[in-house]
């Protein structure tokens, strides 16, 4: 990360703080990428902080004005070179490694419209259908994906049964004349009004499959007659247009829109959702720092009780402890990424890096709420929104509970697996 404090300060001795605190995050960025991706990332940097967040509060009102801002960023990232980094060069895309797109997008991450504006939000999605899809699916979805001209949707969670178990996924698929018949209600279903198509997990098998085996991966279009959107959920954190219901009644689509292997449903979710939860955490790092950097220049920048907030052991308390959390989250996180791109087994060090990303993500921005004072509540400063997205973290892609219990279960049941040995 380039080092710079992006603050405004109005004697030295303010300034001194201020690059204490950017000297202190600058060092926590040891482990960089270099080269090519270096330079990516520069540019990166320099197009979220001062292209995308600039415009945050137009993004924000999710209007025409909105949408306009969106497009204009967007073809400005194409423009510069920045677009569909993590896609695969043989989809059209930048063919950036696994690896580097983790770098990239712990600064993708520091705009809440960092993904929409480059182009990654469907990268795990072109991924999928690339490695389980069909010659026709690949050659219909993914040029799209690519473009940015289709986005993608997943209809897994149901509010009838807990999300956190999806064995428990209770709508329906069955064959009737060459077609799957869908019936169902989905809820959470991301971006689904603004979607091209839902990749819908069903249960396909009879009673008698194991589990694990009985649920299938189905590529709907959102236009076919029967799929209905209810409602558009509001949620903490987001946009109310972020996350929808979905009801299925009698949907019908052809046989070969299953995606993979029928009853391989749960080896196409974790192909996605494993280097997601990387992705998450890398992002949450940047959305960290960015609090982090606030934090400073306000400490560095208030007056109070005869000295900065800067001076106070109670606020360089604050500082220091989120310099420690951001930077064990990140050594963290980087480590499974090394593993997972290495081929091996990371399903321990992904669980421990999402839960404890999101709890430092968390534990960032709430000093840095409180360092602001009354300032940081209002959304005159991007804090609060932060804060709302960042207790979200703690329950999308699995709850904390759930990834601690099956962390915590796969080292006892497999000691060579703790991360340490």
């Amino acid at each position: 990360m380039p080092r710079r404090a992006g603050f405004h300060t109005r004697s030295g001795r303010n300034a001194l703080w201020v690059h204490v605190c950017a000297d202190t995050l600058a060092g926590m960025t040891a482990n960089r990428p270099r080269g090519r991706v270096a330079e990516l990332c520069t540019r990166m940097r320099s197009f979220i902080d001062d292209e995308v967040i600039p415009l945050e509060p137009v993004l924000s009102r999710h209007d025409d004005t909105a949408a306009e801002a969106l497009t204009d960023l967007k073809a400005g990232a194409k423009e510069l070179g920045l677009w569909a980094l993590g896609h695969p060069e043989e989809m059209g895309g930048g063919g950036v490694s696994f690896l580097d797109f983790v770098y990239l997008n712990e600064i993708i991450g520091r705009s809440e419209y960092g993904q929409l504006a480059v182009g990654s939000v469907s990268m795990q999605d072109a991924l999928m259908i690339q490695r389980h899809g069909t010659a026709e699916q690949r050659e219909r979805w993914i040029p799209g994906l690519v473009s940015g001209d289709i986005l993608p949707s997943v209809g897994m969670t149901e509010s009838e049964v807990a999300g956190s178990d999806p064995v428990l996924v209770q709508t329906t698929a069955r064959l009737e004349n060459g077609e799957w018949v869908i019936d169902g209600h989905k809820w959470f279903t991301t971006g689904a009004a603004q979607a091209g198509y839902c990749t819908v997990f069903a249960r396909t098998e009879p009673e008698s499959t194991p589990l694990h085996r009985s649920i299938s991966a189905i590529i709907v279009p959102i236009d076919t007659p029967g799929l209905e959107i209810v409602r558009a959920i509001p949620t903490m954190g987001h946009d109310p247009s972020d996350h929808y219901e979905v009801r299925y009644t009698g949907v019908r689509v052809p046989e070969e829109s299953v995606l993979g292997e029928r009853g391989n449903g749960f080896v196409v979710a974790q192909d996605r959702l494993g280097p997601g939860r990387i992705f998450h955490c890398m992002r949450w790092l940047g959305q960290a720092q960015r609090a982090f950097e606030l934090m400073c220049a306000r400490a560095g920048a208030r007056f109070a009780h005869g000295s900065l907030l800067a001076e106070k052991g109670e606020i360089q308390r604050y500082i220091a402890e989120s310099a420690a959390d951001i930077q064990a989250a990140r050594l963290m996180t980087l480590d499974a990424a090394r593993v997972m791109d290495s081929g091996e087994d990371a399903r321990v060090r992904i669980g421990l890096a999402k839960f404890r990303g999101a709890q430092m993500l968390h534990d960032v921005v709430d000093r840095a709420i409180q360092v602001h004072g009354a300032l940081g509540l209002t959304a005159d400063t991007p804090l609060e929104g932060m804060y709302r997205r960042a207790r979200y973290a703690r329950i999308y892609d699995g709850p904390d509970e759930v990834h601690r219990m099956s962390t915590a279960r796969r080292m006892l049941r497999e000691p060579e697996r703790v991360p340490w040995r």
